[in-house]
């Protein structure tokens, strides 16, 4: 059992502040990875996900994007720190603020991977041909990445 396997277990579905991180990854065409989940309800997302203790959020990028894709990514660039009002999550009867940390890199390796427990599937974009059903917090994050 993780971190937030153990605190949920002490505190309930009290509301609780998580830090996470999510990897905007592209590949040579300029695509951007994106992630099918299957919660909520297959909508498409950044891989990424919730800090264990001891881990800085490069970590974080870095075990996430591995565990749910197979892929070994290689340098971080910052994007941005996204929080806010608008950064409370409900999953599974839980509540939860995140704090999430949102990296770039173009140098990875690996093959694809498919985790079912979290994934349906995973495809590449062009920025012009994103999928319209989005993570909202990551159709923010893309944004400034694509903005920048």
């Amino acid at each position: 059992m993780g971190y937030i396997e153990n605190l949920r277990a002490l505190v309930g579905h009290r509301q609780l502040i998580f830090v996470g991180a999510v990897a905007v990854i592209t590949d040579k065409k300029g695509r951007i990875l994106l992630q099918q989940r299957r919660f909520p309800n297959g909508v498409w997302g950044i891989p990424g996900g919730l800090m264990e203790l001891g881990e800085s959020t490069e970590d974080v990028a870095r075990r996430e994007v591995f565990e749910e894709t197979g892929l070994s990514i290689g340098k971080l660039q910052l994007i941005n720190v996204d929080s806010g009002k608008d950064m409370v999550v409900a999953e599974n009867g839980d509540q939860f603020y995140v704090v999430t940390v949102a990296y770039h890199t173009d140098e990875f390796e690996g093959d694809l991977n498919i985790d079912e427990s979290e994934s349906i599937t995973f495809d590449f974009f062009y920025p012009n041909e994103l999928p319209g059903k989005m993570v909202g917090s990551h159709r923010r994050i893309l944004n400034e990445y694509l903005s920048n």
